[in-house]
């Protein structure tokens, strides 16, 4: 059979009768309104906001414009706008992901740009900014996550050198903000770095560090020094972390009060450290936290010394907390805030603001305030929307809504996801039909799935197709047994799960077990195409920018995830055996699904010969597939022609492939 071209899509559509005030027509070929223009139109990426006194500062990346990162301003109260112009895109390619790319300043901020990977600084005066100048020299360097070291006015950051042979180089460094070239190492040794804090006295600096082969979820050493009057490091201690236990976001109350998150107790928990006493202030079987595969990631802020906002998980979904210090034998008061968001992040606090991204079921992700002082115990108050992702464009009745489902996987274990009907206000299928169903696999695997509105989501539920977006074991959200649960397991353990998930829908009655579809980006594409394999579940499967070759995949991959299959599959070549066993590359005889693959060009994370191989031994064999390249796309798709062509070509092959609409 080969490659195929892609078809027209079909849509046999029966007319409205008088009783019936619905189309009739198969699952799988509704017209909807979410089409893949839709999905780009007037669509914006919220990131990385910062707060510094009434003003808001984000990151917000326009699928229209290239994915170019816009960096925003707002004073609250006025209107918001774009600090640079538009030839400029802020974003790092430290650790690849990127994070960490800007910080503001009362009379500057201090951006990368993503040209030349300089940091730039662009003063303000009168709050209109001036012409940036360049404060890091030419050359293969990568910085992020900065803080700002007013005393002896320079950044400290993140470095990564790319000069030398071989794996780039992590470092702590200081950086002169008035005087070009001059850079500082404070620190080096550790193979990746992050969250450099300083005291608010200048006296301090908090920082993480880890080593390969852990990732920052598996285990990160807490670091603290004292600087010197000229800022150099003096007696450095690591305080907590290490191997098996992972710090995330430590941070300086406005009194100087060291806090921190660790899973030390299995849940991601937030501490406080005073005197070489580690107390912890909230007890909960909760994460206060989420996988730091970026920089400067946040899940609390200080409203003052004795005031914390916060978000955290629970079965999947995020709420908002206030963590009130008391003078009691408890020490510290937590409280739930009610609020109609199941998904947040990014939190941002002063004295006077809080700012934060946030989205439900019935909203895109969105970028909110509210006065830090209007904030009680029981319910969130009133919010101001500063920012949408996406305007509301499509009628609710067009939209599913998740529903939590937990099912039984191998092993006697539990899996978790979120299970979406075909939705759509005009349409119906045929009385007695079920639909295809789509299983979506996150990306990481060390992740999670959202709640929040996602229209390439709904754009196949609006089509007649269910959806069940799992979160396998390894997913974070569960506390750390669950995500160490993949461990040694990947290729094996989210294979069951996918499968078994599937599987239980069909049983349910929610399912066509003939029409069942897999699909996943990069982590996820590798669950893909390993369930294609070694499962007889699935009909077809799409993997984006996926892996089919383990051992390709240790070898080529960046410095970041270099040895991340190290505890995912076993240590590289040692265990080579166990990458071959679970490649699907070197099991293409038991493949015989029709397999689309969408590939990034410049993708460094997953590069092309990973979907190339497999296009080719599926073309060897015969079997139905479909290769689409994007020439300026590295790893995930920013564009907005991409993001339509991609869902657009996928859409037609599972038509195609499973004959949806066909008599």
């Amino acid at each position: 059979m080969g490659s195929v071209q892609s078809p027209e899509i079909h849509n046999p559509v029966e007319p409205m009768s008088a009783k019936n005030t619905k189309h009739i027509a198969p699952f799988g070929t509704w017209d909807s309104p979410i089409t893949p223009e839709a999905l780009t139109a007037n669509s914006l990426r919220l990131d990385a906001p910062q707060l510094c006194g009434d003003i808001v500062y984000w990151l917000e990346s326009r699928p229209d414009e290239g994915g170019r990162n816009v960096l925003m301003r707002q004073e609250l109260g006025k209107d918001p706008r774009e600090l640079l112009d538009a030839s400029v895109s802020v974003r790092t390619r430290a650790n690849e992901y990127g994070g960490g790319a800007y910080l503001a300043t009362e009379n500057a901020v201090f951006a990368v740009f993503d040209a030349d990977q300089r940091i730039y600084k662009i003063p303000l005066r009168q709050g209109h900014s001036l012409t940036p100048v360049a404060i890091t020299p030419e050359g293969d360097y990568r910085y992020a996550d900065f803080c700002f070291d007013a005393k002896r006015e320079r950044l400290i950051a993140v470095r990564e050198d790319h000069t030398g042979e071989g794996e780039e180089v992590a470092q702590l460094v200081a950086i002169d903000i008035n005087a070009n070239d001059k850079v500082t190492t404070l620190a080096e040794g550790a193979d990746f770095y992050s969250n450099p804090r300083l005291s608010p006295d200048g006296r301090e600096l908090l920082w993480l560090s880890w080593q390969h082969p852990n990732m920052p979820w598996d285990g990160t050493e807490l670091n603290l020094a004292k600087l010197s009057e000229k800022g150099e490091i003096e007696n450095h201690e690591v305080i907590a972390g290490g191997a098996t236990e992972s710090i995330f976001q430590p941070s300086w109350s406005p009194a100087g009060d060291l806090y921190y998150v660790s899973d030390r107790s299995n849940w991601w928990n937030l501490y406080r450290y005073d005197g070489g006493k580690h107390q912890c202030v909230v007890a909960r079987e909760a994460e206060f936290a989420t996988p730091q595969w970026v920089f400067g990631m946040s899940t609390y802020g200080f409203i003052s010394d004795d005031k914390i906002i916060c978000c955290y998980s629970e079965h999947g979904l995020w709420s908002l907390g206030l963590i009130t210090r008391k003078k009691t034998a408890r020490g510290y008061q937590f409280s739930a805030l009610a609020s109609p968001l199941t998904d947040i992040s990014n939190i941002q606090a002063n004295a006077d603001h809080i700012v934060f991204t946030g989205g439900n079921a019935e909203r895109s992700s969105t970028l909110f305030h509210f006065l830090s002082q209007s904030i009680g115990h029981k319910a969130a108050p009133p919010m101001q929307q500063l920012r949408r992702s996406k305007p509301a464009s499509f009628e609710p009745e067009d939209l599913a809504k998740p529903q939590a489902v937990s099912f039984a996987t191998s092993g006697n274990a539990s899996c978790h996801g979120f299970y979406y009907a075909p939705t759509n206000a005009k349409f119906t299928a045929p009385e007695g039909d079920k639909p295809p169903l789509i299983v979506m696999c996150h990306g990481g695997p060390t992740g999670a799935t959202s709640s929040a509105l996602n229209e390439k989501l709904q754009f196949w539920t609006s089509r007649g197709f269910a959806v069940l977006d799992v979160n396998y074991r390894g997913s974070t959200g569960y506390g750390r047994h669950y995500r160490d649960s993949l461990k040694g397991n990947w290729g094996v353990a989210d294979v069951a799960d996918v499968a078994a998930g599937a599987q239980y829908l069909a049983d349910q009655g929610l399912a066509d077990s003939r029409k069942l579809i897999i699909r996943g980006s990069s982590a996820g594409g590798y669950t893909v195409l390993a369930a294609l394999t070694f499962t007889d579940t699935f009909s077809v499967g799409a993997s984006l920018y996926g892996i089919g070759d383990l051992s390709a995949l240790a070898e080529h991959t960046h410095k970041f995830e270099s040895r991340y299959l190290d505890t995912l599959v076993g240590p590289y070549p040692e265990a080579k055996a166990v990458y071959t066993e679970r490649s699907p590359i070197h099991h293409i005889e038991q493949l015989s699904c029709p397999v689309i693959f969408l590939q990034g060009l410049k993708d460094k994370v997953v590069p092309p010969e990973q979907a190339e191989a497999m296009v080719a031994a599926l073309e060897q064999k015969g079997i139905a597939n479909r290769y689409v390249t994007f020439a300026d796309e590295a790893h995930g798709f920013r564009s907005a022609e991409a993001i339509q062509t991609a869902a657009r070509e996928e859409l037609a092959f599972y038509q195609q492939q499973l004959n949806l609409g066909s008599a």
